[in-house]
């Protein structure tokens, strides 16, 4: 079997820009749409350019809370902030998020897309 892995940018975003998280409550803004049948391994960092620091959601794969949720509180001016470090999804489940505040957070990103044939 021969594996190819590909580095892409997230579906939600422009160019390789970051995503604005618009969004402050569920469902989120839409980070990434994974492939249907390949496997994202999914890499995220956030920025916030408020002064204030600010709680981020990211719904990894689904809506359901606890079980979807990835939580956790970005600083205020913060630079680039790890929030998802890597983790897999497939199925053309989504990455969304939201946010305590609309528009101060900045999602970044990438995702390796796994093929094997």
């Amino acid at each position: 079997m021969a594996t190819t892995i590909t580095k892409l940018k997230l579906s939600g975003s422009t160019d390789g820009q970051g995503v604005k998280v618009a969004a402050t409550g569920s469902p989120g803004t839409t980070i990434h749409t994974a492939h249907a049948t390949d496997l994202d391994e999914v890499w995220l960092w956030c920025v916030n350019s408020s002064s204030s620091s600010v709680k981020l959601t990211v719904q990894f794969g689904g809506t359901t809370d606890p079980d979807d949720s990835i939580e956790c509180t970005i600083a205020g001016e913060s630079g680039l902030f790890l929030i998802v470090p890597g983790l897999v999804l497939t199925g053309s489940k989504v990455v969304r998020a939201f946010a305590g505040a609309a528009g101060v957070l900045v999602v970044h990103g990438f995702v390796n897309r796994v093929h094997v044939a």
